[in-house]
């Protein structure tokens, strides 16, 4: 993790609820807690000019979908991303997807699941309850696409939207 992803982290609040999709008023409680540190990282990227995701949720919380981009060589490439809270929630992270750039990149599941188990679980283990969306998408998604994109790009694999 370079300095940048550690600092922008560090302003992303700490999650205190331990609650899933099943525990009622619990799960209430700790989606208030998700939105407000999901505000306040949109609220970090845009002061950093690094606005690069919008996500929103069902009305209970259990499926979330938005847009995430990547500008490569100056062009914009943008993505559907979705996931469901798994039932674990939180002791077991999101497992985000990215269902167009499914079977393109060896660091995916079926279902375009962007791979994040050496790196990513294991963090997000130590720091139950604290880490939530916004820690899953800065230190999960971020980095894969940063990884991802410029290969898949590279490699032929994805095509700017202007150059199809």
């Amino acid at each position: 993790m370079d300095d940048g992803t550690k600092q922008t982290v560090a302003k992303i609040p700490l999650l205190t609820t331990r609650a899933g999709p099943r525990d009622g008023d619990k799960w209430v409680e700790r989606l208030k807690e998700e939105y407000m540190a999901l505000i306040r990282y949109v609220e970090i990227n845009k002061q950093s000019d690094n606005d690069w995701f919008t996500i929103e949720s069902n009305p209970l919380g259990t499926r979330w979908q938005g847009k995430c981009w990547y500008i490569y060589n100056f062009k914009k490439y943008e993505f559907d991303l979705e996931f469901d809270m798994p039932i674990t929630y939180p002791e077991t992270a999101p497992e985000v997807a990215i269902p167009e750039l499914e079977g393109k990149t060896e660091k995916m599941y079926r279902g375009g699941k962007i791979c994040l188990t050496v790196h990513f679980k294991p963090l997000w283990a130590r720091n139950v309850p604290h880490f939530g969306i916004a820690h899953a998408l800065a230190l999960g998604l971020a980095p894969w696409l940063a990884a991802e994109v410029p290969h898949l790009v590279d490699n032929n694999m994805i095509k700017h939207k202007e150059d199809k």
